[in-house]
């Protein structure tokens, strides 16, 4: 019982490449940015149509799907609006229109009835009423809904980050696979990144310049040097240290400026994890903020995975938008395998 998948909102690949490991096909992934296409395309033996997924007429979708195949529709809409930070700071997460876009997804399942549906994104949506919305409309139109939180080092992320992964089918219960790993055996930033070449703040390898960290000024240097991993600015000498950091407010953002842990799985990868000011994204050893192909493959992306053409000018603040908005690959890959397992028992069921 084959099934085909098609990837919305697929941006860089991330939930696509991760279901194509575990062995299923994707034939296509929709995203309203095209400079998604490259990495897209050339990591994934998939189709990249740019569109709008509200304006992209649902027969279209309908028609990517091979004949007689179990069809399964994926995705994670844009989840900034959901965000804690969107929410506490912004307050702006209900402005504009990308929170409607789960509607959008609602939409698209009710014009193709696909057999098996996957949608992940923040956990914060769950106290959305967009989220019960969906849920409901899916077991309105007969799915069977599971739905939680998941750690992501339970399914081989090496970074504590935490997803909102939902599982719907019309051909019975679907849950996502156990958890993979333990807290003895969770992939760390040693695992991830231990092996890539040494480089200096401000410079890239020649091989890689997707391996290149950010410049550091003068004092910023001065500042992870006395940085040590899991530690804080307060390890600083005080002269160094931000005025913000003086006040009261400042005690309650100890990780900003901070180094990682070898040995721990990284901090949730945000779309800023290049800046060593914005989180713990200091190296935990070298003097510099991370790279950006170490942010990749702290959301488990292949060392190798191409990300621009080879002449192409790299862009920390485009691509870092890509790579910290991307599905993990591994949790991709724990959803692939719980669609495929699903898809055996049904068949074995008969």
């Amino acid at each position: 019982m084959p099934c085909a998948v098609v990837d919305l909102f697929c941006g860089i690949g991330g939930l696509t490449h991760g279901l194509i490991q575990s062995g299923l096909q994707v034939i296509a992934g929709l995203d309203i940015d095209d400079t998604c296409r490259y990495a897209y395309e050339s990591n994934n033996d998939s189709l990249f149509i740019e569109a709008d997924v509200g304006q992209y007429p649902s027969v279209n979708i309908k028609n990517l799907y091979p004949e007689g195949e179990v069809r399964a529709l994926v995705g994670c809409a844009p989840c900034q609006p959901f965000s804690r930070y969107t929410q506490r700071y912004r307050k702006d997460g209900h402005k504009g229109d990308k929170w409607k876009l789960l509607y959008s997804f609602s939409d698209k399942v009710r014009d193709i009835l696909p057999e098996i549906v996957s949608m992940e994104n923040v956990p914060d949506l769950a106290s959305e009423d967009v989220f019960y919305d969906f849920k409901r409309s899916l077991v309105e139109m007969s799915y069977n809904v599971s739905w939680s939180i998941v750690y992501c080092p339970d399914y081989g992320v090496p970074q504590k980050r935490r997803r909102l992964v939902l599982l719907a089918s019309r051909l019975g219960s679907i849950t996502l696979i156990e958890p993979q790993y333990t807290s003895e055996t969770y992939l760390t930033v040693r695992d991830a990144i231990g092996e890539l070449p040494a480089i200096e703040a401000g410079r890239s390898l020649e091989t890689d310049p997707l391996h290149c960290a950010a410049y550091l000024s003068k004092i910023n240097l001065e500042r992870i040097r006395q940085s040590r991993p899991g530690g804080s600015w307060r390890d600083w000498d005080e002269r160094l240290q931000l005025i913000c950091h003086k006040k009261k407010s400042g005690n309650t953002y100890p990780s900003v400026y901070g180094r990682m842990n070898w040995d721990e799985p990284a901090p949730t990868i945000t779309t800023q994890f290049f800046g060593y000011g914005n989180g713990r994204f200091g190296h935990p050893e070298q003097n510099r903020a991370l790279s950006l192909r170490e942010g990749a493959m702290l959301q488990s992306f292949p060392g190798n995975y191409a990300f621009l053409p080879s002449d192409a000018e790299v862009s920390k603040k485009a691509l870092g938008i890509h790579i910290g908005n991307a599905v993990p690959v591994n949790l991709g890959n724990a959803i692939g395998l719980s669609i495929i397992r699903h898809v055996e028992e049904v068949e074995q069921n008969g």
